[in-house]
């Protein structure tokens, strides 16, 4: 167990023997302000209705339970307000906590999955029509790093890239290629984009083969084309779906679907189309699956690819959309339900628009006129470390500004290159250390002596990492890593500008600093690596 843990077991062992009783979790806290201690908690203000006595009472009797099962542990315990205990904590607790933290090593926040259950992320998913543009970027930056973390949080998790190749869009696809080929202008509802001409060339014959043809030939360079950027921005699947699967086959899956769907008395026939009553699951209407023409709706490849990733045995779903899918998240659980599948277990994640800005000016994007910017781009104006960063450094559902002139600065106030130097200046420190001194410095740990407040706060902010993984698990926020990451950053920092770590007299404090340095080091770099952005050793 981590020192937080171990705190948080002997609250809620006091607890428990003063209520009489198991089942009470009180909360333990960073306070906002300083000088009330380095933890606080309302664990007295819980029980005070259940002992029927006054909340600062009960805080007396639980400070002095806790200050004998933590022993040195703590300097002191003060109860503040109307009944919150303000808990400061020695520098022995301080040392054998960051003891623990390199006792971990790499594993330092890892697991912690309860329960642990094998998911499916699907995401970018975009139509392999036209070049991945900074809007899939974010998609892509978002779903890798949620992966990411869920992974190192203990679950079993499957990238997937669920291709549409199949429907009119492609077809459209195809027109505009051989439009191309033959020097003439795309269809008015085709696509107008400058890179269509690049893939008509690389399409054999795209002049005079039947348009099917070209048009599978023109999805498949597409989607290579937009695999390689991907590759090169650090995302990779383990499944590349294709839609078209699902109508293929005797029974397709979705005919497979379709009669699961048909023996549970949930569809129907209205004017000659077959309809699922989704309004029974929480829909606003029923939903067309098939229509009169016999040409099945987008939504029945919804139905069956989702019934498909259940019967491949994964225990959560997480799909990862575009602003303009938030419409259809109903008619899609609706569905997921219809089919015998939890609601809850089906997590539909929107994101938000990018606003790209330049020079103090918005770059307007327009996939069909091909005014836009690509993946591709982005990453050669700014980088994969800036360019990650700044799509992952606000929540999900929140519009981003990305200042491309900020991504691009060498600077303090570019926060991304702040956490990278941070890490590259540790770097150095154990670079000139040495690798012997370095790997000695933990015993240093086990010796009296006093630590610096800057000391104190670096250890605090590290011991922060496991539950801040946990959050940003649970809450699907690979933001909240991107926060942390800058505040650790800044936390060794202020370490850092007070506490000289070489060359110093005392050998005791230095090795101590060294081992901070050290955990920092390995804390910051675990936290770039779910973000998928690299920690250098030098800048």
């Amino acid at each position: 167990m981590s020192a937080i843990a171990d705190l948080r077991a002997a609250i809620t062992d006091a607890v428990t023997a003063i209520a009489g009783r198991e089942g009470i979790t009180p909360a333990l806290d960073r306070p906002r302000k300083e000088g009330h201690g380095d933890y606080a908690t309302n664990a007295a203000m819980m029980l005070a209705g259940i002992v029927g006595e006054p909340p600062r009472d009960v805080a007396a009797r639980l400070a002095d339970d806790l200050q004998a099962r933590l022993g040195d542990s703590v300097d002191r315990i003060e109860i503040a307000g109307p009944g919150f205990l303000n808990l400061f904590l020695s520098d022995a607790w301080h040392r054998r906590a960051l003891t623990s933290v390199l006792s971990d090593g790499s594993d330092w926040g890892r697991g912690g999955a309860e329960p642990s259950e094998r998911i499916n992320v699907e995401f970018v998913s975009v139509n392999p029509t036209g070049p991945l543009h900074v809007g899939h970027a974010r998609n892509a930056a978002y779903g890798d790093a949620l992966a990411r973390i869920l992974t190192f949080h203990g679950h079993t998790v499957e990238r997937e890239y669920y291709v549409n190749d199949y429907g009119s869009q492609v077809t459209k696809f195809g027109l505009s290629l051989q439009a191309r080929a033959r020097g003439e202008e795309p269809p008015e509802d085709g696509y107008a984009g400058s890179y269509v001409a690049t893939i008509a060339a690389e399409v054999p014959a795209a002049a005079d083969r039947p348009i099917e043809e070209v048009a599978w030939d023109g999805v498949a360079v597409m989607l290579a084309h937009n695999r390689a950027s991907l590759a090169a921005f650090g995302v990779e699947f383990d499944v590349w779906f294709s839609e078209r699967s699902l109508h293929e086959g005797d029974p397709s899956p979705v005919e497979h679907a379709f009669a699961e769907l048909a023996a549970q008395g949930r569809t129907y026939q209205h004017e000659g189309a077959l309809w699922l009553r989704t309004t029974t699951d929480g829909d606003d209407k029923d939903r067309v699956l098939e229509r009169s023409t016999g040409e099945h709706t987008y939504f029945a490849s919804d139905i069956a690819y989702h019934l498909h990733k259940r019967e491949r045995g994964f225990e959560r779903l997480i799909d990862v959309w575009g602003a303009d899918h938030h419409g259809y998240v109903e008619r899609v659980k609706a569905g997921f339900a219809a089919l015998g599948g939890d609601r809850d277990r089906l997590e539909l994640v929107i994101m938000q628009l990018v606003r790209l800005v330049s020079n103090g000016e918005e770059v307007r994007m327009s996939k069909r006129t091909g005014d836009f910017v690509t993946l591709d781009e982005l990453v050669s104006e700014v980088g994969v470390d800036a360019a990650r960063w700044f799509l992952l450094n606000r929540s999900h559902d929140t519009t981003v500004e990305f200042d491309m002139d900020l991504a691009r600065e060498q600077s303090s106030e570019n926060p991304v290159y702040y956490v990278q130097y941070a890490h590259a200046r540790i770097a150095s420190i154990l670079g000139r250390a040495g690798a012997d001194q370095v790997a000695s410095a933990p015993a240093a740990l086990d010796a009296e002596g006093e630590l610096h407040p800057a000391e104190r706060a670096l250890v605090q902010k590290l011991l922060a990492f496991p539950a801040e993984v946990d959050e940003a698990a649970r809450r699907r926020a690979p933001h909240r890593i991107a926060t942390y990451a800058l505040e650790l950053a800044q936390s060794f920092s202020a370490f850092y500008r007070d506490c000289q770590v070489l060359g110093l007299d005392d050998e005791r404090t230095e090795l101590v600093r060294l081992s901070l340095c050290r955990a920092a080091a390995a804390t910051v770099a675990q936290s770039l690596d779910l973000l998928g952005v690299t920690a250098p050793e030098e800048m």
